[in-house]
């Protein structure tokens, strides 16, 4: 963004004074600083404001953001300093729309000429003139994508400013490694003309093989979502989602647990998520911390569906730079941890919370174990198992430290580290759960009390003897858009039915612990 403002000022040296001192005969630094300071707490008002190069935004939308700083530059006490600023914090706010390019951007101030029989004034009143360039409308886009555990390829199409309000269209197509087919459609705006205030519709059918579990899960649904930006720079989201659940695919080696499962069934779920990311790289953290939640209700109230439940799920990581002494820059060693912890409540549908409640689903509960959680042990190895189906459980709790070490002649800047690690987790189910495959879900139907005395015992079981643990060393690599893992881990600790896995282990991901 540019900005030209000019000022003046006068040497109070005499040129033809030979006694004259080298610091009369120029200004100083502190003086140039002090006349800008002067210069900027003069009165100023803004007389016109003009936007170019938004040929296909509507002037509504221009409106809700510049029209304020218009006005609150009017009054008479407003200097210049404020004016500089309160179009900086608008043009901001403009380029959070996402429909200008970010080089775009420039600013030019000059000022208004004044009427010959207008009466001299020490205000300035100035003529702003904002210019900006916008993005393509129409955007098409394949690659490969990462996520975590699993790699696809994909096709996206993306329309932006659809109606001149900084509206998307956003259409995908991917097939992957575990999902075998996934599309989507979500239609974005924000609201009230404010980029940190949206509003998101999508259209959602995937198709996804679990091979833990010995089954294939196909979903099809909607959900309507509202985002908002926090002063403190904290994300909230929350969203409405309906979606219809086949589990279906089975292996004919699938466990009693997962055939009694199996079949369809429809969630209907309120979901809250907050998200305050101050991390310095989110995908090699050296330093900041991470805190994000995630609550979900479903089928209880007036929500409908054949599932009900109260879900949550917390996470807080950190890391901090290790100084080393003799080194004047950064060393590039640092240390981190991370804690996540989640809890599954079986609710009656309904109003009540005294009904028969059934519980939960394998397509519901928590898995965990695999390179991007609890490193060591096999996708979903950690928690009960029926045979060799990874089943899930209603309460885990997991944990991580770890140390990244800058490899030699790579320097402290460079993507690629050593890493030394250590992690542990627990994940417990409900202990009335077990048995589904001897009763049918409806003969293990729970009253309020059991499934409280149950939620009860599995937290209890959380903290009842070792955790499983494993340890390892590895190399990590941060790409833009994912982190690659590849590890030696060793599992130290190992409960009866669990899987871990010694030896190297690849994690391709973006969330990991």
């Amino acid at each position: 963004m540019a900005a030209s403002l000019g000022f003046g000022g006068s040497n109070a040296a005499d040129k033809g004074n030979s006694t004259a001192t080298p610091s009369t005969a120029q200004p100083s630094y502190s003086g140039t600083t002090q006349m800008l300071d002067e210069h900027l707490l003069t009165p100023a008002s803004i007389s016109s404001l003009e936007v170019h190069g938004a040929a296909n935004t509507r002037r509504s939308l221009l409106d809700h953001i510049f029209k304020p700083v218009v006005e609150d530059t009017a009054p008479a006490g407003t200097t210049l300093g404020q004016v500089l600023d309160r179009v900086g914090v608008a043009t901001k706010k403009l380029a959070r729309f996402d429909i200008f390019k970010e080089e775009g951007f420039g600013v030019f101030l000059s000022e208004a000429p004044r009427p010959e029989s207008a009466p001299p004034t020490d205000r300035t009143d100035l003529d702003i003139s904002i210019r900006v360039k916008e993005k393509s409308r129409l955007v098409f886009s394949a690659g490969t994508d990462f996520g975590n555990a699993e790699g696809s390829a994909y096709t996206n199409a993306v329309a932006r400013n659809i109606f001149g309000g900084a509206e998307t269209l956003s259409v995908n197509a991917s097939t992957g490694t575990r999902t075998r087919s996934a599309y989507n459609g979500t239609f974005s705006t924000p609201i009230n003309g404010n980029p940190d205030l949206r509003l998101s519709v999508e259209a959602l059918r995937s198709a996804t093989q679990k091979p833990w579990a010995s089954h294939e899960e196909q979903l099809t649904g909607a959900n309507l979502r509202l985002a908002w930006l926090t002063d403190n720079s904290g994300t909230h989201a929350l969203a409405y989602s309906t979606v219809w659940r086949q589990l279906t695919g089975l292996a004919a080696t699938a466990s009693p647990t997962v055939r009694t499962d199996a079949g369809d069934s429809l969630k209907s779920s309120l979901t809250h998520t907050f998200t305050r990311d101050r991390r310095d790289n989110p995908m090699l953290p050296q330093n900041g911390y991470l805190l994000r939640s995630i609550s979900e209700l479903a089928g209880w109230g007036p929500l409908n569906g054949d599932v009900s439940f109260a879900k949550t799920e917390v996470e807080a990581s950190g890391a901090l730079p290790v100084t080393i002494p003799g080194l004047a820059s950064k060393s590039g060693v640092s240390v981190g941890g991370g804690l996540r912890l989640g809890l599954l409540y079986p609710l009656p549908s309904g109003y009540s919370l005294a009904g028969a409640t059934q519980p939960s689903r394998i397509n519901d509960r928590f898995q965990l174990g695999g390179p991007t959680d609890v490193r060591g042990f096999k996708l979903g190895g950690l928690g009960p198992h029926d045979g060799a189906d990874a089943v899930g459980g209603d309460v885990f709790a997991a944990g991580s430290v770890n140390a990244l070490f800058p490899l030699p002649r790579t320097g402290p800047d460079s993507p690629l580290r050593l890493q030394l690690f250590a992690n542990a987790g627990r994940l417990v189910a409900l202990s009335s759960s077990k048995g589904a495959e001897k009763e049918g879900r409806e003969g293990l139907a729970m009253d309020s009390t059991a499934v409280f005395q149950g939620v009860k015992s599995a937290v209890g079981e959380l903290t009842n003897g070792l955790p499983s643990l494993a340890a390892g060393v590895g190399l990590v690599y941060a790409h833009p858009v994912a982190r690659f893992e590849l590890n030696f881990s060793l599992p130290l600790v190992l409960r009866k039915g669990e899987e871990g896995r010694k030896g190297l282990q690849i994690g391709v991901g973006i969330n990991f612990l």
